[in-house]
């Protein structure tokens, strides 16, 4: 840090701070991932699991005291918005992908807290695709808030990947089959055909045999629940006092540097991570 920083002595709190100030938010980004791919383990040949989850975050107003309308907030870059975990609270929410073996972030998000999770996952796709991450016959774990038929559709179609989206109750599964469709584009003379349809009929044969035990594998999506907890209470993610969009991003890159420090040097059990976040 203090290389990227061009700094030789380690620096005050106050001092971080004021450094920080002066960098984009993109800059931060590059950053974080520099690091990080010099840190953690490089991908290994096959396909890779990854685990795609949001959690709010909470910017710290008084709004017990003073009542906050959504009317009030309509030019704010924070909103208000509603998590499991929290209840309701005003600010923005992370998404975050990991790789599933290694707990390494691969790409995070920032939006405004009332934007929906069916909404953020073909754009985390896409930011995850934007890094040449994604490869083909990949698999993407994601818990049910990211429901829905057109992204196991988009997900197959436009990227290649197997979508192991943790389905509702009220699923048609047959309904959902019938949707998926080769695309247009592997018909054109240029291409392989047969060798592309083969592909494709071998992504819809392991989604069918993964979505046909999800259950069995929510204990693999779930460890990225830990991996926030770390963030929210070792790295005091909990409760921000940032109110700019662009502060609230650079204090968030930086936690899920942490994060991938942490997990890389040892601490990437689910029993350690818990630990760890106490």
């Amino acid at each position: 840090m203090r290389n990227f920083l061009k700094i030789s002595l380690v620096p005050t709190e106050k001092e971080v701070y004021g450094i920080l100030s002066k960098y984009e938010p993109q800059e931060f980004t590059a950053f974080v991932f520099e690091i990080l791919n010099d840190l953690c383990p490089k991908r290994k040949n096959g396909s890779r699991d990854i685990i795609i989850d949001s959690t709010d975050i909470n910017l710290n107003l008084n709004w017990h005291a003073k009542k906050i309308t959504k009317e009030s907030l309509k030019n704010k870059e924070y909103k208000w918005g509603h998590s499991t975990h929290r209840g309701f609270f005003i600010g923005m929410k992370l998404t975050l992908a990991l790789d599933s073996q290694t707990l390494k972030p691969l790409a995070f998000l920032i939006n405004e807290a009332n934007v929906a999770e069916p909404k953020i996952y073909p754009e985390i796709l896409k930011e995850l695709k934007r890094k040449r991450i994604i490869k083909a016959g990949d698999v993407i774990y994601a818990d049910r808030g990211y429901y829905s038929y057109e992204n196991y559709v988009i997900s197959v179609r436009n990227f290649k990947v197997v979508p192991l989206i943790f389905p509702r109750k009220n699923c048609n599964f047959k309904k959902l089959f019938n949707m998926f469709r080769y695309p247009l584009k592997i018909f054109d003379l240029r291409r392989n055909t047969e060798k592309e349809i083969k592909f494709y009929k071998e992504i819809i044969a392991k989604f069918k045999e993964l979505i046909s035990k999800w259950k069995e594998l929510r204990s693999v999506r779930s460890i990225i629940e830990d991996v926030f907890k770390i963030a929210k209470k070792a790295y005091s993610m909990e409760n921000l006092h940032r109110y700019i969009r662009s502060s609230v991003q650079k204090y968030c890159f930086l936690t899920v540097l942490l994060v991938g420090v942490t997990v890389n040097y040892g601490i990437n059990e689910r029993k350690e991570l818990q630990a760890f976040s106490e």
